[in-house]
């Protein structure tokens, strides 16, 4: 049985993505983003839509259907926690 996995690496004006069969690259591209685009949105988080639209895009134009990836993976980014302090 084969994966394909979507590899997803946001940096700070740049959505580097991959898909894999699994261990064999098999689509690769550098997303890049200005930093007009980027400055509309307040934090982070608030980019989510547009990078996750941008990388749909992306792949309905190169004929990668998203209904076949058996995974997404993706590196870095910010998670929300909820700490609780012991005093």
């Amino acid at each position: 049985m084969s994966f394909k996995i979507l590899v997803i690496n946001p940096g700070s004006t740049s959505t580097k993505i991959a898909v894999y069969l699994d261990e064999k690259p098999v689509f690769e591209k550098t997303l890049r983003h200005t930093v007009e685009e980027i400055e509309k949105y307040d934090t982070i988080f608030d980019q989510y839509p547009f990078r996750k639209n941008v990388i749909e895009e992306t792949l309905t134009e190169n004929k990668i259907d998203i209904k076949e990836l058996s995974g997404v993976v993706g590196r870095g980014g910010l998670l929300k926690t909820n700490r609780r302090r012991h005093i």
